[in-house]
């Protein structure tokens, strides 16, 4: 769990956390990372969050589990067998780190997120 003050970037976030949380969480963010290279990497409702076009994804962390916050239910939902160990609430994955996030799993949601952002986008240029 975060110290009580602001963390004002995914460094400072992620090292907040205990070691055990530390090294998931930076997996995590490599995962994205690899996905959306392009995507802006900020804290936003105090939480690290991957913007293109439009939030893509956050995580956060708490005393018992993670959380890979995916935004839209819609391809959430299109994982539900590969997610089968994990406890789905929402939009929100929950993960620990003795059960982390299969990499292929997170790569797939953020090229969704990308394309449906980049859809919506188009959807909303003026014509």
């Amino acid at each position: 769990m975060s110290s009580n003050k602001a963390e004002t970037t995914v460094d400072d976030y992620i090292l907040s956390q205990p070691e055990k949380v530390q090294t998931v969480l930076q997996q995590l963010r490599q995962m994205i990372k690899s996905a959306a290279p392009m995507a802006e990497e900020v804290i936003s409702y105090k939480i690290p969050t991957y913007k293109q076009q439009g939030a893509l994804v956050h995580f956060a962390a708490f005393p018992n589990h993670c959380s890979f916050i995916v935004v839209s239910k819609n391809i959430l939902g299109k994982f539900s067998t590969e997610l089968h160990n994990h406890k789905i609430t929402g939009t929100t994955i929950h993960f620990t780190p003795d059960n982390p996030l299969p990499e292929k799993v997170v790569s797939q949601i953020v090229q969704l997120r990308l394309a449906e952002n980049a859809e919506n986008a188009k959807n909303k240029s003026p014509k």
